[in-house]
């Protein structure tokens, strides 16, 4: 069953709901919660056996070719655990040794092919003065060779599996290698699993000392912090079931996440940039060795840049590129990307590889020869222009989303090709993207301009077929012949209409198993057994490391929290109220005026307001004890980093009318 909400204190409300959104957004496990609901997965069924059985026959997912690449340069492979400074588990290097030898019933052939391809792990040579350390993280480490140290592309998801990587290299490399510094940092694009264990490469204290290059795409710091704070809530929910963050790693869950194994749970950092690329093509000398840039903001991520090494004959694709169909729209939930400008952007870079050798990007493997990374490169652009042309082509016919994204079908060439299939993104909800990027959530029937919501819709679908009994034996019968999407859509009113109802739940946790099952997209798998999961345990409690993110939080401007505190105001309660407070920080010597009316609060930097009901004076430090809810309304009083003055009162109701974000809402029942 869901599990109970706790009430918050008022006074620390604003600053747990801001970090809960930040940890969920970066994906943080949160402990399952036990229930007595039957909590096995069921047997896979024959439909999804004869499912698994037609994809094999499809293509030849031996692909000896690829198993190759996966494996060139290989030098050595990690062994053990990484485990933060507490000794909590970070990373296991063994946990997803179960991918070998042939499928296994639950899993569909074609993700098994990828899964263990990205089981190829450890330190790897790409080319002369380049190498890659795949397997630490979701994403790459890559070391490039200067003249006097070590030039690194992205850093990790966590500080704990950024420096184990870094150590590892320095082991296997050798004494006159291993032991370079680090004479600059690279992030490719301004996803965490990109930057976040930037601690674990380099400290502050030694990049400000060095004057280390810390190189990054225009806009990199304002994407990298924003979205994260204010649609946290929402994002790191979805974000779990996503990434398979609450399934065990077994054959029966998570088995692996499409660009990768899984995203790590350890401390995330965060280091400025120095260095901003801010032209479409801009070229940089860094530890002796010549860089072209390319800016290709609004692709996979809003700011992202790939870059060239021409007298290495190298290209770095970041994550335009990779062995796998990517998504328009990811499932957690974020902007719906550019199809027609992402497969520009991979045109423009057949230009930029056309001298070279070897293209190596932040996930999986890299291609090498000249022929290949023509036509990898190529597919990777026909397939993105494909699904946008033939999209807007049925959408001008009047067909909606999901008509075009049950009946699209990729041509021959492109279906054929292993590197276009859908591990991560899938051609059916990147067709949505597609409408949704142009049209909107409205799909012009009259019926759906003003729906009802789905536990009212719920009780009168139940209500209309003669109650919850009968509805569940008409998705039984569906469930028995195999169609698990139409007992999936009748049990979905059920539980909806009636959390309580036990059989309906635990009939909707088996349709969505066998969902999972069939997949071959790593992250629909994990979305299906995710559910599974909460119908059975419920939804995960809020039970995050607050400290998680603290070396983060402190580089993000004090705006965005300000933002994200205006977006948790309770209308409701804040309706009859106006409000002036005035926020000083004594030590960036800056100040910012909230403006409570109309139910909308407005922030604004600017000199303290003479008309405020009271100022509220801190250090940043203490502002983020506040924002990680380890300061409340007595550490506030009592702190020699703080001063209230005007009304205690008036702040005090200030804080009272911003919401907590718990950041484990049931997503599959209401």
């Amino acid at each position: 069953m869901p599990a109970m909400q706790r009430t918050p204190d008022p006074q620390t409300a604003s600053g747990r709901s801001l970090l809960a959104w930040l940890l969920c957004a970066l994906a943080t496990a949160c402990s399952r919660q036990a229930s007595d609901l039957p909590a096995g997965p069921g047997a896979v069924s024959a439909s999804v056996q004869r499912q698994h059985a037609a994809v094999a026959a499809a293509a030849d997912l031996a692909d000896p070719a690829s198993l190759a690449d996966a494996r060139r340069g290989f030098i050595a492979a990690p062994t053990g655990q990484v485990r933060d400074a507490a000794g909590k588990l970070v990373w296991d290097h063994q946990a997803f040794d179960f991918v070998q030898g042939a499928a296994p019933a639950t899993v569909n052939p074609s993700l098994w092919r990828q899964a263990k391809l990205n089981h190829q792990t450890g330190l790897f040579k790409v080319a002369e003065g380049i190498w890659q350390l795949r397997g630490f993280d979701l994403a790459n480490l890559t070391l490039i060779q200067g003249r006097t140290g070590w030039i690194v592309v992205d850093a990790l998801t966590s500080r704990e599996t950024a420096a184990a990587a870094m150590a590892f290299a320095r082991q296997h490399l050798g004494p006159e290698l291993g032991a370079r510094p680090v004479t600059a940092l690279i992030f490719t694009h301004s996803h965490i699993d990109h930057f976040g264990g930037a601690l674990g490469v380099l400290s502050a204290e030694e990049a400000r000392a060095r004057r280390v290059p810390v190189v990054a795409p225009v806009g990199f710091m304002a994407e990298a912090t924003s979205e994260n704070l204010l649609l946290g809530p929402a994002m790191g929910r979805r974000a779990g079931p996503m990434y398979g963050s609450l399934l065990s790693k077994s054959p029966t869950g998570l088995v692996d996440n499409g660009l990768g194994q899984a995203v790590s749970q350890g401390q995330i950092g965060l280091l400025p940039p120095t260095v901003v690329i801010d032209q479409p093509d801009q070229e940089l000398l860094l530890d002796g060795l010549r860089f072209v840039f390319h800016n290709v903001p609004g692709s996979e991520a809003p700011a992202e840049f790939t870059f060239s090494l021409p007298d290495q004959r190298a290209y770095c694709g970041a994550e335009l590129m990779s062995h796998t169909l990517h998504n328009l729209y990811t499932l957690r939930g974020a902007k719906v990307r550019d199809a027609r400008q992402w497969a520009a952007y991979l045109d423009q870079s057949l230009a930029h590889t056309a001298e070279a050798e070897v293209v190596f990007n932040q996930h999986h493997w890299p291609v090498w020869g000249q022929a290949q990374i023509r036509d990898f490169i190529a597919k990777q652009r026909d397939i993105y222009q494909f699904i946008h042309d033939q999209t807007v082509r049925q959408m001008n016919a009047g067909l909606t989303g999901p008509e075009i994204a049950e009946t699209l079908q990729l041509p021959k060439a492109l279906q054929d090709h292993l590197d276009l299939r859908g591990y991560y993104g899938t051609v059916r909800h990147n067709v949505r993207a597609v409408y949704q990027f142009y049209l909107g959530w409205f799909d012009a029937h009259p019926a759906n301009l003003d729906a009802l919501p789905p536990v009212d819709a719920g009780q009168r679908y139940v209500a209309l077929a003669g109650g919850a009994a009968k509805l569940q034996a008409a998705a039984q019968t569906a469930f028995d012949a195999g169609d698990f999407r139409w007992s999936a859509e009748l049990l979905k009113h059920a539980v909806h209409a009636d959390a309580r109802n036990r059989a309906a739940r635990e009939l909707l946790a088996r349709s969505f198993e066998q969902l999972g099952y069939a997949a071959e997209s790593a992250s629909w798998r994990n979305v299906y057994l995710s559910g599974a999961l909460e119908l059975r345990q419920g939804p995960p409690p809020q039970a995050m490391d607050r400290a998680a993110v603290l070396d983060m939080l402190q580089q993000v401007p004090i705006e965005r929290f300000l933002e994200a505190m205006a977006a948790s105001l309770n209308a409701t309660r804040a309706a009859d109220t106006r409000l002036t407070i005035n926020l000083v920080f004594s030590d960036l010597k800056q100040s910012h005026v909230l403006r409570l009316e109309n139910a909308v609060l407005h922030v604004q930097r600017s000199p303290p307001a003479a008309d405020a009901d009271a100022t509220l004076t801190l250090t940043q430090p203490f502002f983020l004890k506040m924002m990680t809810g380890s300061a409340g309304a007595a550490a506030l009083l009592a702190s020699d980093q703080t001063r209230i003055s005007g009304s205690p009162i008036a702040l005090g109701r200030f804080f009272s009318l911003l919401d907590p974000a718990p950041g484990n809402f049931p997503i599959v029942s209401r």
